[in-house]
């Protein structure tokens, strides 16, 4: 067993002993897991560098991680499956996605969804790199004793003069000399422009100390500053890389100890779990897909480690996980996180002529999961979601194998939104319209439950949900361009995010972590526009089938933070409707106001019930879910009927 130990460091009553529906109380234990691996068996040795690491006198490589778990007090009421939220930048995600809770804090249940459905549930850092913070849950092992260069991309908000060398604040790589004149600082206007360079003499690795500019190995000092939108990309020397793909094994080694090991072993959950369900949000939705696509969802003793795995709003995307002078956090397009293969089923590259899939490797080996990979519309838009069930030139559907469901929430954006509706966030970012306020975890938890009732008693879940090319549900940017044009104060995204086929060969790098050709860029396709600009194919959640606005898996950067054109990423858009027919005159709106389509609140409910029924019908939704939505859109209507 690779968990050597499982140092315990506090046991409590979790949530002030919160009772959960029929499930009870909880226990909620914080440890660190200790491992030792082998770094010379078939599994591991694809871990980059783990052969530069350190090992103690039985040849093993050791590393050990944050964890926490959560499991009911009275095990007789659990439901016997494991949930692992595979952690996002060190941070739980389940609980506000699942649980409805406001806040990203473990201390806070929300509505106590998983607890009440009895899941034991359980994290474990896998990021070598996240900052230091008690409430953040974090990998720590060995680096390797090499040096490299590595390129950090920075793009800001407001105008600044120091940025920090990571991205998202995270630890940064220092650079090896802060005097480094081979070192190269590039900007330009978007993605698709040509970079220029910036004299060495006109920056610094450093600070600004009481208005004196003082080296610095860990920040880059600009004498003209960062201007808002502009993309800026550092390229120089660092060393001693930590070996970021130990944290798919803390993973996978973790699980396997908290399904498989007995109570003598130190696992504070023996015997009693019979099935594993592994949650990605994001990041760590791309974490998993980088899992599967190593093969890694077998043990060392080639046991199953995830029976269910939802890859939510991943995109076709892996990551940074397992590569020399990795950024997990980075979502840059030009990166090892954006390369072929994305589908599940066997493709061949136009260009390489490989045959591969996301699949193949698992495959092979055995223990496949049953997979849901469950987008936003966002994904469609900068993070190319329609390669996961097209082929490479976006011209043929590809159809999941049958052990995939691919769902795509229409016309929602990343994260999930919230009302009122705000146009910028914590970061200062701000965008044309309002941010997306579509709040799409009703239909998560919905998820959730079809696939547990697929892997505990094989009960087949809702087919995939998503545009096809066949069925005319799956666009070009260009022939949906006009219905949002007509539509007053909106442009449409002129710069967006597009991977490019990429090949990474180290004698012609300019940085470890930049490819050495760059060549066609894949097609983008996204899900077809009704009248409204609202999407027609993927789950319609009540916002879409009885909307008060459009809303769309895209927004823009307002013009105080530069970068005209450019796509948010992640940041979807609500445009509301006007509220009588003679506003919608005045300003030239081809949509429909609210009283045009709605003859009174009472009418305009009585349709979001019909919704959340048609809805419960098809498995997207739970019934515990009617009454928060219909509260919701009585609070958006009124709102919108008041405004002045």
């Amino acid at each position: 067993m690779a968990v050597t130990r499982l140092e315990i460091h506090q046991r409590q009553t979790y949530a002030n002993k919160q009772s959960f529906g029929n499930t009870g109380t909880y226990e909620q234990i914080f440890a660190t897991a200790y491992f030792n691996v082998d770094p010379n068996t078939q599994d591991n040795s694809q871990i980059t560098d783990i052969e530069l690491a350190d090992t103690d006198s039985d040849g093993l490589v050791s590393f050990s991680a944050d964890v926490c778990i959560l499991k009911p007090m009275d095990i007789s009421k659990a439901n016997n499956t494991l949930y692992v939220d595979v952690p996002n930048r060190g941070r739980d995600r389940s609980l506000n996605l699942l649980n409805s809770s406001d806040s990203d804090q473990l201390s806070n249940p929300g509505n106590g969804f998983l607890m009440k459905q009895g899941y034991t549930i359980a994290w474990c850092g896998w990021q070598h790199d996240v900052p230091n913070n008690k409430h953040l849950m974090k990998l720590y092992g060995p680096t390797a004793d090499v040096s490299g260069k590595i390129a950090i991309t920075i793009q800001t908000n407001a105008m600044s003069y120091v940025e920090q060398l990571s991205e998202r604040g995270h630890k940064p790589y220092p650079t090896t000399d802060t005097s480094d004149h081979d070192a190269i600082l590039t900007v330009r206007e978007h993605d698709e422009s040509e970079p220029s360079i910036i004299p060495r003499a006109e920056w610094d690795f450093g600070i600004i100390d009481r208005g004196n500019v003082t080296a610095d190995d860990r920040h880059i000092y600009l004498k003209q500053g960062f201007h808002p939108g502009k993309i800026y990309q550092v390229i120089y020397t660092t060393s001693k890389p930590p070996i970021s793909g130990l944290g798919l094994l803390a993973t996978r080694d973790f699980v396997s100890f908290l399904r498989y090991s007995d109570s003598p072993s130190g696992n504070p959950c023996p015997d009693y779990l019979e099935k594993a369900i592994g949650f990605g949000q994001s990041q760590s939705g791309r974490f998993l897909r980088t899992l599967l696509y190593l093969g890694l969802n077998s043990d060392e003793e080639n046991r199953i480690i995830f029976d269910g795995i939802i890859a939510h709003v991943a995109g076709a995307r892996r990551g940074e996980f397992n590569q020399r002078f990795s950024q997990p956090s980075t979502a840059v397009k030009h990166s090892k996180s954006n390369l072929f293969p994305f589908t599940d089923i066997i493709a061949t590259h136009p260009s390489t002529n490989v045959s591969d899939c996301l699949l193949s490797r698992q495959t092979a080996k055995g223990n496949v999961p049953r997979i849901f990979l469950m987008n936003s519309a966002c994904e469609y838009w900068w993070a190319h979601a329609s390669l996961t069930h097209t082929d490479l030139t976006g011209t043929q559907d590809v159809e999941p194998s049958n052990n995939v469901r691919i769902y795509n929430y229409a016309g929602t954006q990343h994260a999930s939104g919230t009302f009122p509706a705000t146009d910028r966030d914590a970061n200062g970012a701000i965008g044309q319209q309002l941010f997306n306020w579509i709040d799409y975890r009703p239909a998560l938890r919905a998820s959730l439950l079809n696939l547990h009732m697929w892997i505990e008693r094989d009960i087949e879940p809702p087919p995939s949900q998503i545009g096809r090319i066949s069925e005319n549900t799956l666009d070009s940017l260009e022939s949906i361009r006009d219905t949002f044009e007509q539509i007053p104060t909106v442009n449409f995204p002129e710069h967006l995010k597009r991977i490019s086929d990429m090949s990474f060969n180290p004698q012609g790098q300019p940085a470890e972590n930049l490819p050495s050709d760059v060549g066609y860029p894949y097609p983008i396709r996204v899900p077809s526009v009704d009248q409204d600009g609202n999407e027609i194919p993927g789950i319609r959640l009540p916002d879409i089938m009885v909307p008060l606005g459009t809303h769309t898996g895209w927004n823009i950067r307002h013009a105080d933070t530069g970068g005209s054109g450019q796509i948010m990423g992640t940041t979807g858009s609500t445009i509301p409707f006007c509220t009588t027919k003679s506003q919608r005159a005045n300003t030239g709106d081809p949509r429909k106001s609210i009283e045009e389509r709605y003859s009174s609140i009472e009418d305009y409910i009585s349709k979001v019930r019909s919704s959340c029924e048609k809805l419960i019908n098809d498995r997207f939704l739970i019934t515990e879910d009617i009454a928060p939505i219909l509260q919701g859109a009585k609070t958006r209507f009124e709102s919108l009927i008041n405004r002045s």
